[in-house]
């Protein structure tokens, strides 16, 4: 929880899943350090994997999400990771990111009911993980 004073009047504000977005984007972090800008997407991810297992985190890569309309493809939807079954970590490398990446993670939050997403983007030159929430996920 957040406490904060501001023209004598506290705030508190509690952070979703505090610790394990800590964790996580401490992973990214090391990930960014490690391999840099210009790589792929499914590289930086393999190496976020192998972050997540060493440090015991539960997790499931490329979860398909279920179809969103009668007649959709199976599997045409997958979030890169759900993890610990509460946080989808979605991951890019591109020039920049659109509004159309945070809708998507919207997509993805509100068809999981999930509270929290992380969007990152690995082609920068120093990674900003955005936190994207779910105020309708009843979790």
């Amino acid at each position: 929880m957040l406490i904060y004073k501001n023209a004598n009047v506290i705030f508190m504000e509690k952070v979703i899943y505090s610790d394990l977005s800590y964790k996580i984007n401490g992973i990214l972090f090391a990930v960014h350090n490690e391999l840099g800008q210009f790589l792929n997407e499914k590289q930086y991810c393999d190496l976020i994997e192998s972050y997540l297992k060493k440090i015991n985190i539960n997790y499931r890569r490329e979860k398909i999400l279920p179809p969103a309309f009668e007649g959709e493809a199976e599997g045409r939807n997958k979030v890169d990771f759900l993890i610990e079954d509460k946080i989808i970590l979605e991951v890019k490398a591109k020039k920049l990111l659109i509004t159309e990446d945070y809708y998507q993670v919207k997509r993805y939050l509100t068809a999981l009911n999930k509270k929290l997403g992380i969007l990152v983007n690995f082609r920068k030159k120093y990674i900003v993980p955005k936190r994207i929430l779910n105020s309708l996920a009843k979790e």
